[in-house]
């Protein structure tokens, strides 16, 4: 078992991560705590210190990169430890103590207070560059290809996080943010609702 934790600690995963991992991630996707994501939704900077975390930049590369001082991100990462969001280990290591893939709670605290302004930023773009993309389609489906539509966006949302993942180990200046909005829902354009007829 030490030899296993030694091996996990290189790897920076624990034990329940690599459970659910060989699970296949059953029993739906991880969420923080409403304690946990409380802490990060008083504080933007807080926040986006951890999205920096979460895509693996280390404590000197975030120094380097962006405008904290060591003190400033020495104060955040001793926050995140008491909320149980990482564990901080000697020579700034820091490993997270959370799925990478978690998910933010449906009208959770962060979702509250950045959601709608993360949407509008986000969609706030021609979406004519090289790496954009958008586009909008409407089709009647059965109800069981809408379920065979959502298992697919499901899957491609897991591999959207393996390839962040295989990345992570890549320099900063090697990777670019990039964000992925991924939607489905049962919707009919109001101007087509409108021809129906009224019983």
């Amino acid at each position: 078992l030490a030899r296993i934790d030694e091996i996990l600690q290189v790897l920076e995963i624990d034990l329940v991560e690599l459970a659910r991992m060989a699970r296949g991630g059953e029993g739906g996707p991880a969420e923080l705590s409403v304690e946990q994501e409380t802490v990060l939704a008083r504080d933007e900077r807080l926040l986006s210190v951890f999205w920096l975390l979460l895509n693996g930049w280390r404590f000197a590369e975030i120094v380097e990169e962006f405008a904290i001082t060591r003190t400033e991100l020495t104060l955040a990462l001793a926050k995140f430890e008491r909320a149980r969001l990482i564990e901080w280990n000697a020579g700034e290591r820091v490993r997270l103590r959370v799925a990478k893939d978690f998910v933010w709670r449906a009208g959770g605290p962060v979702k509250k207070a950045y959601g709608q302004r993360v949407t509008a930023e986000f969609l706030r773009s021609r979406f004519a560059g090289p790496l954009e993309l958008l586009r909008f389609e409407a089709r009647d489906l059965s109800v069981e290809s809408a379920a065979v539509l959502r298992r697919r966006l499901e899957r491609l949302l897991v591999e959207f996080g393996q390839l962040a993942e295989v990345d992570s180990t890549l320099p900063p200046r090697s990777r670019e943010g990039v964000g992925l909005l991924v939607a489905c829902r049962p919707w009919a354009f109001s101007v087509v609702n409108a021809l129906k007829k009224r019983a």
